[in-house]
């Protein structure tokens, strides 16, 4: 059996894992994070779940706006808000999500703000 993504992998014992090694079903592990969970889980993804840090900051600062950036990271609905915002709106509010946009893409670059919706850590 696999682990869906950001499904805790539970382990008899508490284990720290690192990459490349095999964790239920034998697929290999891109990252698992590094706190413990009860009965020694771990969160585990398999490699190209990850999203980009680059990407999504981009989206940010030129788009958000429009929330692209949080769905692309998966953030349904913030970026809903967002995009309500600026459309009900008529563009008239356009500039207070667009410095929300800004402010978040900002954030994403810097690595404040660092996981996916889903708690995946963001690609370089």
């Amino acid at each position: 059996m696999q682990p869906q993504p950001g499904q805790p992998v539970i382990m008899g014992q508490t284990t720290q894992y690192v990459a490349g090694q095999q964790v239920m079903g034998g697929q290999p592990t891109q990252y698992v994070t590094g706190t413990a969970m009860p009965m020694g889980g771990a969160v585990a993804f398999m490699p190209g779940q990850q999203k980009s840090k680059i990407a999504a900051g981009i989206l940010g600062i030129l788009v958000g706006f429009l929330g692209i950036h949080n769905f692309y990271l998966g953030y349904t609905g913030k970026g809903i808000a967002q995009l309500l915002i600026s459309v009900l709106s008529l563009g008239l509010l356009s500039p207070i999500s667009g410095l929300w946009g800004l402010i978040e893409g900002i954030l994403i670059l810097t690595g404040s703000i660092n996981v996916d919706a889903t708690g995946i850590p963001l690609a370089d």
